[in-house]
């Protein structure tokens, strides 16, 4: 799966760069700072990685994370706003349609991601994890798996957990095909809903 993922990390961003390169240049104009944002994650085996997105919040939203600690709406050591009032601009669309997530293929070239796996999780957050939890590193981390497909956030963490582990379990090509189709779909239904979201808000 390593050289398919090589291979197709480099198609698609061949393929993408053009929408790569212009959503870079909307965030770098509409707001302060780099269009990308990194930041440390463990990987397979607890190994750390620097994971790259676009960025959809302001430079410092970092630090500023225990001010919004009682917005919150995940469980689990998880910090999760659906409407975080960090955003940038374009951030909401962004995070909402999955966009954000692009700049991760250069993370799956380098060998640090596969396309399916577990989300990797911030270091100070997967150090919570229990015993258990923590058998969701033995396979490289992923842009998309069950947990997103089978509604992210709105799920509990231990639901959550267990997905990623019945992925392992269950991890092989027919599954991981599955997984991208399903996530491809579901990108298009945000990506229609949250522009229905933002013309009815412009109407308002």
């Amino acid at each position: 799966m390593s050289v398919i993922n090589f291979c197709l990390s480099a198609i698609l961003i061949i393929i993408l760069f053009p929408i790569i390169v212009f959503l870079g240049i909307l965030i770098k104009i509409t707001s302060k700072g780099s269009p990308f944002f990194s930041q440390k994650r463990i990987g397979k085996n607890g190994v750390e990685f620097l994971l790259w997105k676009f960025r959809t919040m302001y430079v410092g939203a970092e630090k500023d994370r225990k001010k919004y600690l009682n917005l919150n709406e995940s469980n689990g050591p998880t910090f999760k706003i659906r409407n975080d009032p960090r955003y940038i601009g374009i951030g909401r669309f962004l995070a909402h349609t999955g966009l954000d997530e692009l700049p991760q293929l250069f993370n799956i070239l380098k060998g640090e991601m596969s396309f399916v796996g577990p989300r990797p999780l911030p270091v100070y957050e997967a150090q919570k994890l229990k015993p258990w939890q923590k058998k969701r590193e033995q396979v490289l981390p992923g842009i998309t798996s069950f947990w997103v497909i089978n509604g992210m956030h709105k799920l509990s963490f231990d639901k959550w957990m267990k997905l990623d582990l019945q992925y392992i379990r269950e991890k092989n090509l027919f599954v991981d095909i599955q997984i991208i189709l399903k996530t491809f779909l579901l990108m298009l239904k945000f990506i229609l809903n949250t522009l229905k979201e933002i013309i009815f808000l412009k109407k308002d």
